[in-house]
């Protein structure tokens, strides 16, 4: 049976000003941004998407965008002016302030920006204080929150006032009061922009590294593509309200839906979001060892290659060369298992292109990509790595060719010539000679051929 989404946005809506449910039924009519503005400012139009268990999702856009107004409707601090959100299959839009309280302390908590710590509580009691709200005794949830901050590196910094720490510690501290609640659902707004850089992308990994042991469901609002490339599973990109693309990161990078997604992403790292199994080839240059060396040498010579990859039952056991193959044979050896080089640098589907490079950097031969029990899945040669990495198609095409101009008539010409001033004897010579300098030139050039 299929888990239930934890967050779920139907057609959510939001506008502010004097009249939003008029705004709301000319947006729907097909109007725009601009033209409603009479009737307010729509801050979200017609935004949907599902947030899977355990995923984290990544709501990115530049500001003015959307999409802190949406994190406030997933917890219920705005309510939509059209459609619903869902948390957990209970829907927050319309609940009462005691629902809402509920499914706040049952399913989500919230990582702010600015931190937001009590200043005269100690940092295990900032930890633990959503516990405190839940009713749970003293020594319970500073046990709990104690487990957290161990997690986030500040166990030792547990007696300390907010005051003693740098931002990044106190951020950290705002991410274990938000863990240490227990809820399964994290909203994050813009939670790291506030941190220096180095600091920024330690966070980053730290959150990265706690979801994979805690396997919490985190939604990221964040304006900085780099961040949005890195954390999320899958991103929703926005533009004036709306959600212009909704895919995983990969998605979004190599077939943007728009020119603005397109402009949005050509300065991205490529090396570092794009994966193995997003440029690999399919494995046409192999044989089985099964095949024997005659059978690799006719591999080799079918393909035009210079190596081919040998497999038993799709695992890959290496790699041999043209010379290797006819050495042997010259030898009178039938053992293809025994010339084949194992040592041939591999990469799994989900490494990073920059691992890719590092081997391809140690091996002239495509680096092979092969699954979790050694099977071949793709292979990655040097030029399609480097048309990834420089975003630019793998593939060639036909140049088109140019058709020679029609020829015209003699007698056209001539009466053309005629009409600027030339007399007919006078164009007639003009041609003649530009004749016989085609004629020339033809000659030449078959000269040339031979």
């Amino acid at each position: 049976m299929t888990a239930a989404p934890a967050v779920e946005a139907k057609n959510l809506f939001k506008v502010f000003g004097r009249n939003p449910k008029d705004a709301v039924k000319r947006l729907r009519a097909g109007q725009s941004r601009t033209e409603v503005a009479d009737a307010g400012t729509a801050a979200v139009i017609d935004a949907s998407f599902t947030v899977q268990p355990g995923e984290i999702f990544v709501i990115m856009g530049l500001s003015g965008s959307g999409k802190s107004t949406i994190i406030r409707m997933l917890n219920g601090l705005l309510e939509p002016t059209a459609g619903e959100v869902l948390v957990q299959g209970r829907s927050v839009t319309g609940a009462s302030a005691s629902e809402l309280r509920g499914i706040r302390r049952q399913s989500i908590s919230m990582v702010f920006q600015h931190f937001a710590l009590l200043p005269h509580r100690t940092v295990i009691d900032n930890a633990a204080y959503a516990l405190e709200i839940q009713g749970v005794g003293k020594a319970e949830r500073r046990r709990r929150a104690m487990e957290i901050l161990e997690k986030v590196g500040l166990g030792d910094r547990a007696e300390a006032m907010p005051d003693e720490l740098s931002g990044g510690m106190r951020q950290r501290v705002g991410l274990a009061r938000a863990l240490t609640a227990g809820t399964d659902i994290l909203l994050m707004d813009e939670a790291f922009s506030a941190l220096d850089p180095l600091i920024r992308r330690e966070m980053q990994e730290q959150l990265v590294e706690l979801q994979r042991e805690l396997g919490r469901t985190i939604v990221f609002i964040t304006h900085d593509l780099n961040e949005a490339m890195f954390l999320g599973d899958r991103i929703a990109v926005m533009r004036d309200g709306r959600i212009v693309q909704n895919g995983t990161p990969e998605e979004i990078l190599t077939d943007p839906a728009n020119d603005y997604v397109a402009q949005f992403v050509q300065d991205v790292d490529r090396a570092r979001v794009l994966t193995a199994s997003a440029v690999m080839e399919p494995a046409h240059a192999t044989t089985p060892v099964s095949a024997g060396l005659r059978g690799a040498l006719r591999s080799l010579r079918e393909l035009q290659a210079g190596s081919v990859f040998v497999v038993e039952n799709r695992r890959l056991l290496g790699v041999v060369s043209d010379r290797r193959v006819i050495r042997a044979i010259k030898a009178g050896e039938t053992d293809l298992r025994a010339i084949v080089d194992a040592s041939v640098p591999t990469v799994s589907p989900d490494d990073p292109l920059t691992d890719v490079v590092e081997r391809a950097v140690e091996t002239t031969v495509p680096v092979p990509v092969v699954d979790a029990e050694g099977r071949l899945v793709g292979l990655i040669p040097r030029v399609t790595l480097l048309a990834a990495l420089g975003n630019v198609p793998p593939t060639t095409q036909a140049i088109p060719i140019i058709e020679p101009a029609p020829s015209v008539p003699q007698s056209d010409l001539v009466a053309s010539l005629a009409e600027l001033g030339r007399s007919e004897t006078d164009a007639a010579g003009l041609t003649a000679s530009a004749e016989a300098d085609a004629a020339g030139l033809t000659a030449s050039a078959k000269g040339g051929d031979r």
